[in-house]
């Protein structure tokens, strides 16, 4: 079905809409068979089809982040199992060594074998965020880790399903008690929802199988394997062209771009663009060494943060695939925040680093100001190892928060929006308060947080909680006090930063916490943790998050400029409106 001329274009659409629709097809099954609130109602997960070289070939609009480091972990467990794999094996891991992102996101791998050869012909693999994988605190998103060992259950590699048959044995050992053999650290705190979300991961695979075969059986194994690499082709050819016309639109084959993280550390890079080969070469060569703290970020994530942005650029309708990294030349420094050592934490590094990645990266092909750069995690929950170092069964919470994003040369930023390497839901209130002890105060708006400009970017957010139970409540953020809180999101051509993040513990005086109350005294206390801390808070203390906005585009000029923070018209919302304005 292909001409010497080329791909038929109507096929070409065709299959590429048809590998994408199989992933979307696994998200919906995913979404609908799990039952923890990360997965089923945050929607803190994704799938994707792989080649047989474990190279990316479609997914749906998913979680940046996982897409573009999945294909890491497929093509190490490709290496690690060799021809050993058989029809019926599923393959799990999580380690950042293997091609994983930080320990909570768990990627299930299921093999694809033709019918007639009995060979592996396609790889379906889905990743999925879980809220408590053990470690030293509920949540498994320790702001205080300096080890991977303190962040939960790492796994390399594991067969969770042999030949048809579940290993429920070995997932215990791996989530609970190896784990535990970690001073200080506990086992996973509800190992049944994991074992349930897992469960609904490997039936999610089980789909894009059936759908995968189904294809190869319409079409042929021949045309199918084709016009996937016909859709690669495409997407190379399109970052090709975007190369070179970012070299001619700035004048110079040489981009340059540094931001720092809030505790100073840089991240630079140098793209350098070969106009006759359409290529070009991203080198991170300047950015500081491992940090003792988590902010470390795997090679994975740092490939995921370029693909995204390449994708993000192109003004063409193609899947995010393999081919979008085929024109360029990634290079990481040894031993740097961006190839930290093999027991480096890493839980920061994915949603905190990875942000400000994006940002330089965008800094650098001048696309747009900065967005909040941060991920705002937070997390609460109970149970782990007491003082005594007994354990005590618990749970988990988890969510990010939105901010601003930036603007751009022609838009105003987006308010109150999950940025970049983000695509999660904000954890619904209804179901919040129903599932936790707590109660959601505020949720809104954080007016006039975005920065000003001719484009103005997005406001952040405010949401404040209400501890109804004592609870162990961890913040990871980038904004007052680390990343993006010592740090203002930049703004470009003459546009402004945008206001800084702010995390306040609003805490009730207890004689019990060594507070002095005083009958002349007796309002809560407003304490600043700064953008990595963990509290035990009590019954009626409050946590408020005031997260950052995006940085503006071009001097403001007053009178005139569309404000983009005051009332808007009211827009058609729905699965038809929504498919009419991506068209």
């Amino acid at each position: 079905m292909t001409s010497q001329s080329g791909p038929d274009p109507i096929l070409l659409t065709l299959f590429a809409n048809r590998f994408m629709s199989i992933a979307e097809a696994m998200g919906r099954s995913l979404q609908q068979t799990s039952i923890s609130t990360n997965i089923k109602e945050r929607l803190d997960f994704s799938c994707a089809l792989f080649a047989r070289d474990g190279d990316l070939v479609a997914n749906a609009p998913f979680i940046p982040i996982h897409l573009g480091s999945m294909s890491f972990a497929v093509k190490y467990q490709m290496k690690l199992h060799g021809n050993t794999l058989k029809d019926g094996d599923v393959l799990m891991t999580n380690s950042p060594h293997a091609g994983g992102s930080h320990l909570p996101d768990i990627t299930v791998i299921t093999p694809v074998f033709d019918a007639a050869s009995n060979e592996i012909i396609f790889f379906t693999a889905s990743r999925g965020h879980h809220a408590d994988i053990g470690g030293i605190l509920p949540g498994s998103m320790p702001p205080t880790s300096v080890s991977i060992f303190e962040e939960g259950a790492e796994i390399v590699s594991l067969k969770i399903v042999d030949g048809g048959v579940f290993d429920q044995k070995g997932l215990y050992e791996y989530m609970v008690e190896k784990p535990a053999q970690y001073p200080g650290s506990s086992g996973c705190r509800n190992i049944r929802d994991v074992e349930s979300d897992l469960k609904a991961q490997i039936a999610a695979n089980y789909k894009g199988v059936q759908l995968i075969r189904a294809m190869v059986d319409e079409y042929g194994l021949k045309t199918v394997h084709e016009y996937m690499y016909h859709i690669r082709a495409n997407a190379e050819n399109s970052v090709r062209n975007l190369l070179v016309e970012v070299a001619k639109r700035a004048g110079s084959n040489v981009l340059t771009a540094v931001d720092y993280l809030d505790d100073g550390t840089p991240i630079q890079l140098r793209v350098e663009i070969n106009e006759e080969t359409r290529s070009a070469v991203l080198d991170f060569e300047g950015t500081g060494c491992e940090v003792r703290g988590n902010l470390n970020s795997p090679i994975s994530v740092v490939h995921s943060a370029v693909i995204y942005c390449m994708r993000a650029m192109l003004d063409v309708d193609i899947p995010l695939n393999a081919g979008c990294l085929v024109p360029l030349d990634v290079r990481i420094p040894e031993k740097s925040l961006l190839s930290p050592s093999r027991t480096a934490a890493v839980c920061g590094g994915n949603v905190l680093t990875s942000q400000r990645i994006v940002d330089v990266v965008l800094k650098a092909f001048h696309a747009c100001a900065a967005s909040q750069g941060c991920t705002n995690n937070l997390t609460f929950g109970t149970g782990g190892k007491n003082g005594d170092g007994v354990a005590v069964s618990g749970w988990g919470y988890y969510e990010t928060i939105a901010g601003g994003s930036g603007a751009g040369p022609g838009w105003h930023g987006t308010s109150g929006v999950h940025t970049h390497i983000t695509n999660t839901r904000i954890g619904d209130v209804e179901i919040l308060e129903r599932r936790y002890p707590v109660l959601l105060r505020r949720f809104g708006l954080r007016p006039g947080s975005g920065g000003d400009g001719k484009w103005r970017g997005g406001d952040g957010v405010i949401r404040e909680f209400e501890m109804t139970h004592p609870l162990q409540v961890s913040i990871l953020s980038e904004a007052s006090g680390q990343k993006r809180r010592t740090r203002a999101p930049y703004g470009v051509d003459g546009g402004e930063s945008a206001l800084m993040g702010r995390n306040t513990w609003i805490k009730q005086r207890r004689q019990e916490d060594g507070d002095i109350v005083a009958d002349e005294d007796q309002g809560p206390r407003h304490v600043n943790i700064g953008g990595k801390a963990t509290v035990l808070m009590g019954k009626g203390d409050r946590l408020l998050i005031e997260t950052p906005g995006g940085g503006g585009w071009g001097i403001p000029s007053g009178a005139g400029v569309e404000d983009a923070h005051g009332p808007a018209e009211w827009e058609a919302r729905g699965s038809l409106a929504e498919r009419a304005a991506a068209l």
